[in-house]
């Protein structure tokens, strides 16, 4: 398991079971430190009760959507920092720019795939291995 991530604290909002495993077990390998909600509203929850580096958030959940769960988790003065990344399987042309349109902090296309998935994370202050 890698040092270089240790401590660092990622919440992947996810309703999929299978693709939480798979999002869990990359993060895990990487020495991510990882907790889960299943909805947009157990995400925010979560972010406010956990304050984590950052945020994977799948778009299409129940109750309240991503889309929403971000606007409402960045309206929070405390939770404003915290780098929320889209991953969905909207991945047509010109998906990526409406949904960074929305607020989003980054873009990652399902399926995923590890390297996408590492790259994009630490591109984040506070979440790469330099920070």
């Amino acid at each position: 398991m890698s040092e270089r991530y240790s401590n660092k604290k990622v919440l992947v909002v996810e309703d999929n079971y299978m693709n939480k495993v798979l999002i869990r077990e990359m993060l895990v390998l990487q020495g991510y430190d990882v907790i889960d909600a299943d909805s947009g509203n157990e995400a925010i929850e979560k972010a406010k009760s956990e304050k984590p580096d950052l945020i994977l958030m799948d778009i299409h959940l129940p109750g309240i959507d991503g889309i929403e769960a971000m606007k409402t988790i960045k309206s929070d003065p405390e939770m404003l920092s915290i780098p929320i990344i889209a991953v969905t399987a909207s991945a047509m042309k010109g998906d990526e720019e409406r949904i960074r349109r929305e607020g989003f902090d980054g873009y990652i296309p399902k399926p995923i795939e590890v390297k996408v998935l590492i790259d994009v994370i630490s591109k984040f202050k506070g979440v790469s291995p330099e920070d």
